[in-house]
């Protein structure tokens, strides 16, 4: 991708998509013009090129330490619920991303910062990750989805007590509570624990990853019956794919797959 951004990186290394937030002066704030480069970063990349992408950030203090406070304070109400709803677009896009991505977390992942890392499919983080949501202690609330992602991830009381409260719970609390799902030394072994599960998630029938991520998070807001509907039904698309004939067909001849996303 050749798109020159203000507040972000991107780049491609070995197959992987990295999307980088660029201003570790401001610890990786969210403003406006972070959140629109991430969301036309999102929406134009070209799926059929990766195994998987990483968000990250520049710096070690911060993966994000939230919203840009100071931008916000000088918003009128309208501006600032155009600013949510811009960075909602940008959790739903990530969401909606036709492959898996991974948020490797170095510092504070506080607001809107450990909402969009929830909007990943999964969060490894370094020893020295925080995590919280304190948007109340500002006088408003999360506002990126936080209030209806993190219950999904920590359960509701534990999510009602940490947004309610404004405070932090380090990396193994939030390892504990299943937020995380790998910790490491530091942000390299971070990084490289991310590379090698998309290493390994490569190996396997991008369709059929994509077609997964699809269906895990659209049941996320259905019943258990209409779930497995919608399982039932995309299983039945996935099946009459050319990836689905060339992953049984290398089964039966005992030999590695070629898959071509089709």
């Amino acid at each position: 991708m050749s798109t020159s951004y203000k507040t972000i990186n991107t780049f491609e290394k070995d197959n992987i998509f990295y999307l980088e937030i660029n201003r570790p002066d401001k610890l990786n704030a969210l403003n406006k013009t972070v959140l629109d480069e991430m969301l036309d970063a999102i929406k134009n990349i070209d799926v059929s090129k990766y195994k998987g992408a990483i968000l990250t950030s520049v710096g070690d203090k911060a993966f994000m330490a939230g919203a840009d406070i100071a931008a916000m304070s000088q918003m009128t109400p309208q501006e600032t619920q155009v600013f949510a709803e811009t960075g909602q677009a940008v959790t739903l896009a990530m969401e909606d991303l036709a492959l898996p991505l991974i948020a490797c977390v170095q510092g504070f992942a506080l607001g809107g910062g450990c909402e969009m890392a929830m909007s990943c499919d999964f969060i490894y983080a370094s020893k020295q990750a925080v995590f919280g949501q304190p948007e109340v202690k500002w006088g408003v609330l999360p506002a990126f989805g936080g209030t209806q992602r993190l219950p999904k991830y920590i359960g509701r009381n534990r999510a009602k007590e940490l947004i309610y409260s404004g405070t932090f719970i380090d990396v193994d609390k939030a390892y504990e509570w299943g937020l995380v799902n790998k910790i490491t030394d530091d942000k390299a072994s971070c990084l490289q624990a991310a590379v090698d599960t998309l290493k390994i998630i490569g190996r396997n029938g991008p369709l059929a990853v994509a077609s997964a991520k699809k269906v895990m998070n659209e049941g996320n807001d259905m019943s258990n019956k209409d779930g497995i509907h919608q399982e039932a039904t995309v299983f039945g698309v996935v099946a009459n794919s050319n990836d689905k004939a060339e992953g049984t067909k290398a089964f039966v001849e005992k030999r590695h797959p070629v898959f071509t996303r089709s």
